[in-house]
């Protein structure tokens, strides 16, 4: 009888810790309970995809210790909701607030599954963790994660989809500098193409990188906002801090490259010229490279077009590799520039064009002999061309001055070399003049080299 009682006083025992916890799960089936030991600060919890730091104890069930940060002696710092740890943590981790310590209780399918994590987690084992949440801060979103694009997500998405290049694509954007709102409207676009709605880039690239339905705050930088001008009409300082709260309400996916048909890729390299050519004549010239590039992209590998489209596409791709190289020029990348000009000539090798820009970039590139060679290549297509006669007349000038220039220095040489000779000379040592000494064939030799510079 007293045993009895016992087990049942353990029974009501244990109902009243389960009562105490908390299911963590999204479908609530006390997969992962959440006990909290000790009750953060403030009101906001770690988002999807922020980067965590936390420090744990991981024990079984029978209270066997099999890892911990604190032994280690370093905090334990992840991606949240992005699979890099088990489930059970990325779901729990995200119900704590800051300074927060809690125990969860983990079953199998939210842990090591039936494999478990041997030699020192058996299979379907329930895991106990005792998590201290240190800090948070948001995903960077930046190429280069330079902290220059924060995200915080606030609704998480529904789906796992997110709009490509060339996707139409409706958003809701709220813009707030010192909580003042200075932007709050819907704007539809196609993706890449943000500029023409007077879109941020910054939130255009965002956007790629976001779930269908998604809500999300992204604080960003003055580099990736109105940087060191601001903008007057939206009432923006210089050096402005942004904050954009971003909802993706819809878009409808672009097809990709591999989805198109001969005709199909053919007809989209026009449309990207087109529009390659207009951001070009408005002076936008990172968005005139971005189309020209795409009709690279969409056309130099492939080899399986009809016969009609043969020549379509070299065409195309011959205009994309001079459009480049101008835009490149109006860059002032010249390099970039010499490149494209050398792509065209292997479609084109009589285009006047591309040995004309190809010249522009040597001579920039302190080329001149080399640019001079190009613009008497394009002289050869059109020899009543005045813009090539006189970049001609440029490079002889570099040339004739270089000339100069090395006239001079071995002049200079030569002149220090004579009163090096002329001080030992006077000074009676005649220990090393074999040596120094230069011979009067020699001296004849430097003295034409110098005169054939004129």
């Amino acid at each position: 009888m007293a045993e009895s009682e016992s087990v049942k006083a353990d029974i009501i025992y244990d109902r009243e810790r389960v009562l105490d916890r908390i299911d963590v799960t999204e479908n609530k089936d006390g997969g992962i309970l959440k006990e909290i030991l000790k009750p953060g600060t403030g009101d906001e919890t770690p988002s999807q995809g922020d980067k965590v730091k936390v420090h744990y104890v991981g024990m079984l069930e029978d209270g066997t210790e099999f890892d911990s940060s604190r032994t280690k002696g370093e905090e334990f710092t992840f991606d949240l909701g992005r699979g890099k740890v088990i489930q059970g943590w990325d779901m729990g981790i995200a119900t704590m607030k800051k300074g927060e310590v809690a125990k969860f209780t983990i079953r199998p399918e939210y842990g090591y599954g039936r494999s478990g994590s041997p030699p020192k987690i058996p299979g379907n084992a329930v895991l106990i963790f005792e998590v201290e949440l240190i800090d948070w801060h948001g995903e960077d979103l930046t190429d280069t994660e330079d902290g220059g694009i924060i995200r915080h997500i606030i609704e998480k998405a529904r789906a796992w989809d997110s709009p490509n290049e060339g996707a139409t694509v409706e958003i809701h954007i709220i813009g707030k500098h010192n909580g003042h709102v200075f932007e709050d409207r819907d704007v539809r676009f196609v993706m890449g193409e943000g500029v023409d709605q007077k879109l941020l880039p910054a939130i255009e690239n965002s956007v790629k990188r976001f779930r269908r339905n998604e809500k999300s705050r992204l604080v960003i930088q003055p580099k990736y906002g109105y940087g060191e001008t601001g903008n007057p009409e939206l009432n923006i300082p210089p050096n402005a801090v942004l904050t954009y709260i971003v909802h993706l309400k819809s878009f409808e996916k672009a097809k990709d490259t591999w989805e198109l048909d001969d005709n199909e890729k053919v007809e989209q390299a026009y449309i990207f010229k087109d529009k390659g050519t207009k951001y070009f004549k408005e002076e936008n010239f990172k968005q005139a490279e971005k189309f020209y590039e795409k009709i690279v992209n969409l056309l130099e590998y492939t080899t399986s077009l009809s016969e009609e489209n043969k020549p379509k596409r070299d065409s195309l791709l011959l205009t994309a590799h001079l459009n480049l190289a101008m835009t490149y020029i109006k860059m002032e990348n010249f390099a970039s520039c010499e490149t494209q000009c050398g792509k065209a000539l292997k479609l084109d090798p009589n285009s006047e064009k591309a040995f004309f820009r190809q010249g522009i970039a040597y001579f920039h590139m302190n080329k001149p002999e080399e640019a001079r060679t190009n613009f008497e290549n394009a002289l050869k297509t059109d020899p009543e061309n005045k813009a090539t006669r006189n970049w001609i007349v440029k490079c002889n000038q570099e040339i004739k001055k270089a000339a100069d220039i090395t006239k001079k220095l071995y002049a200079s040489m030569m002149s220090d070399l004579g009163k090096g000779l002329e001080d030992k000379k006077v000074g009676g040592s005649k220990k090393g003049t074999h040596e120094n000494k230069i011979s009067g064939k020699e001296n004849k030799k430097l003295e034409k080299a110098i005169d054939e510079m004129d």
